[in-house]
């Protein structure tokens, strides 16, 4: 096995290859990375069961082969390799006992590597059910939910998005039973029967930057237990959850007793530095009360160890009855963070009812909840 390409191009290719092989592998090959090699393309596979990767590098004036073969090697040295060798192309060769020769300009290293045979085979995943969706929409989505994904294992079924992909929309809902977010997002040639996948959030934060700022078309295929997208060169598998995904659309308020607005960027502000004290003390709690009689808001903050904060927060609309409720300022955070809109809406029930973060705009389906915390 022996081929030249320009480090740029392979790099490239291998951080994104690289997304999918971690440095605590449970088995040991799939702490390497696999090159295989035929005469018309060069194909780089990471894999930590969870997620593989699979990127195919086409023969051209970039990358010329002398001869094929396959090759696994330990991917974090391969790496470090590779993006410090000098020149703009290198020259790779396998010799005698799996021995890898990795030369450029007067640079030379060898290192070990592994028979490519016992590497663990890609599923192969049929594509008459799939799909395609913009990136930029699939990116959007993802980055709206995610965060809210529980990262306990006990309800493993809650560590991922719940997605439903109808010909007309994409609904997506994650939730770690003390936050959700549940966002909608039309869509013009989903997949003709209605389709439900619960992907992990761990795989959707790396699809997220692989299709990266760019709006590349992204080919979505369903199988049992894994699923594909396609993106370009690239072929990103995510291992599916088994379970049934809780009805969440019961949790959500249908009505609500007081409501204000807020423009994002006061809020946020006013958010940040009333939680300077909370994450100071053991209960990172601030408490929120709605004056609706004065047309006051006022938010604070207290640490037993450092003092407390005070602050009247400007809003838009202010209805409905007084009420004071408390919360993790750090919930409330990662929902503005995710708003698509300038201002957002907040609904409240009752002190101790989970309370809702929508935009300001009746045309957006993105509907966020948090539940508040017992302070007495």
């Amino acid at each position: 096995m022996k081929f030249t390409i320009n480090r740029n191009l392979f790099i490239e290719n291998l951080n994104n290859v690289m997304r999918a092989i971690s440095s605590r592998a449970t088995i040991p090959i799939l702490s390497g990375i696999k090159l295989d090699l035929s005469e018309d393309q060069l194909v780089l596979t990471g894999s930590d069961t969870d997620i593989s990767i699979e990127i195919k590098i086409p023969v051209s004036e970039d990358l010329s082969v002398e001869s094929t073969g396959s090759i696994v090697l330990p991917a974090r040295f391969f790496s470090e390799i590779v993006k410090k060798l000098p020149g703009k192309d290198f020259s790779f060769e396998v010799k005698e006992s799996f021995q890898t020769k990795i030369s450029s300009e007067n640079s030379e290293f060898t290192i070990n590597g592994l028979d490519a045979n016992n590497y663990p085979r890609l599923p192969e995943i049929p594509e008459e059910s799939s799909f395609t969706i913009a990136g930029k929409i699939l990116r959007e989505i993802i980055n709206e939910t995610q965060f809210a994904v529980a990262t306990q294992e006990s309800r493993l079924v809650l560590s991922g998005v719940h997605f439903t992909f109808s010909p007309d929309s994409i609904k997506a809902v994650a939730t770690d039973s003390h936050r959700l977010s549940e966002r909608t997002i039309a869509l013009e040639n989903g997949p003709q029967t209605k389709t439900d996948l619960i992907i992990p959030g761990k795989s959707l934060q790396e699809l997220s930057r692989i299709i990266g700022e760019a709006d590349p078309e992204v080919k979505v295929c369903p199988g049992d237990n894994q699923v594909l997208c396609r993106i370009g060169n690239i072929a990103f598998y995510s291992r599916l959850l088994d379970g049934n995904y809780p009805d969440t659309d019961r949790l959500l308020p249908t009505e609500s007793t007081t409501s204000v607005e807020f423009d994002l960027a006061d809020l946020s502000s006013a958010l940040d530095r009333a939680s300077l004290l909370t994450h100071a003390g053991r209960n990172n709690v601030v408490n929120l009360n709605l004056d609706t009689e004065n047309g006051k808001v006022k938010l604070t903050g207290t640490s037993a160890e450092i003092g407390n904060v005070e602050e009247d927060v400007n809003f838009k609309n202010l209805d409905g009855k007084n009420l004071t409720i408390s919360f993790n300022p750090d919930y409330l955070r990662d929902a503005l963070r995710a708003s698509v809109t300038d201002a957002i809406v907040m609904k409240f029930t009752q002190p101790l009812r989970p309370f809702t973060v929508t935009p300001n705009k009746d045309d957006v389906q993105f509907i966020q909840l948090i539940t508040p915390v017992r302070t007495f």
